[in-house]
């Protein structure tokens, strides 16, 4: 099993693809036919301390975050958060097309991207989670990459910063509207999502008791679908209004309904047999989504 590499810099990332160094400080773009095949000693496995976003087409093989792989033969655009693992194989630039774009977090300073980009859940998704770009969209997408490589190519000047800014969040919240579609017009991939994720949870909540296994988290049903925590999230609160958390939410407090008034065990048990460790957690979570007490509703 080779070993992940960490790359600090993009200026780190560049010498080692043997690219020439970057024009900006805090980011980089280049198209993918610009860049020439990997040399010998480049990483197959490496994670970034920086963001990526990449829109690619005829990747000549795989890439692969975590533990899926992905064959960009289409044009797909993705997204990487730092600390996110990366494998590539050894050739795949050969013939490609598209762009890889590529950003400090210290670049987002001063703009409202740095306090607003972790609410673009999508550079947490798994790489076969990537956006699937219709005709219109991927010429909308193309157009924002051309933009910040025209700006790269400019001398620095006091409005340099901004308008990249500007397009970084344009491109950001494309991206949000086109995967908001995605989730909608993809039926047969999300129908099949929601089917496992209303069996999974089910399941989960089929026990008389969860003292044993708790309460799921929205990374145990994830994990169990196969899919990140934030596609997940985000699929249900496009389809269904509600994220993972609201699901879990309905069910737990289903099933404390049905203990309150199907037994006489007191409120502390009920929670203990709902895999709450403190009795107070539960009834406030009670209160909160009945607006009753569960003694108010036992009565």
């Amino acid at each position: 099993m080779s070993e992940i590499v960490n790359i600090k810099t993009i200026q780190a990332l560049q010498r080692l693809a043997g690219a020439p160094p970057s024009e900006h400080p805090l980011f980089a773009i280049t198209r993918l036919e610009d860049i020439p095949q990997l040399p010998e000693g480049y990483p197959t496995k490496m994670s970034y301390d920086f963001y990526s976003v990449g829109l690619k087409r005829n990747l000549n093989g795989y890439v692969k975050y975590g533990r899926q792989s992905y064959d960009f033969q289409e044009g797909l655009l993705g997204f990487s958060a730092p600390g996110q693992v990366v494998a590539y194989e050894r050739d795949v630039t050969i013939g490609s097309t598209g762009w890889m774009l590529f950003f400090e977090a210290e670049m987002l300073s001063g703009h409202t991207l740095a306090t607003s980009i972790h609410r673009f859940g999508f550079f947490n998704y798994e790489v076969n989670e990537a956006l699937h770009l219709s005709k219109k969209e991927e010429e909308a997408i193309e157009s924002i990459f051309e933009n910040i490589y025209a700006e790269y190519h400019q001398p620095i000047d006091r409005y340099s910063k901004s308008v990249v800014l500007s397009n970084f969040e344009l491109l950001l919240t494309y991206a949000n509207r086109f995967y908001g579609r995605q989730f909608i017009t993809r039926n047969d991939v999300n129908t099949s999502l929601l089917q496992r994720f209303d069996k999974e949870i089910r399941h989960w909540f089929k026990e008389e008791s969860l003292i044993d296994t708790g309460i799921p988290a929205v990374t145990d049903l994830a994990r169990a679908l196969n899919v990140s925590a934030n596609y997940l999230s985000d699929a249900l609160k496009t389809l269904t209004g509600k994220s993972t958390k609201e699901h879990i939410h309905f069910h737990v407090i289903e099933k404390a309904k049905q203990k309150l008034l199907a037994t006489n065990k007191s409120i502390a048990e009920v929670a203990y047999e709902l895999g709450f460790e403190y009795p107070q957690y539960f009834s406030r979570l009670f209160k909160e989504k009945t607006g009753l007490t569960p003694k108010e509703f036992r009565e």
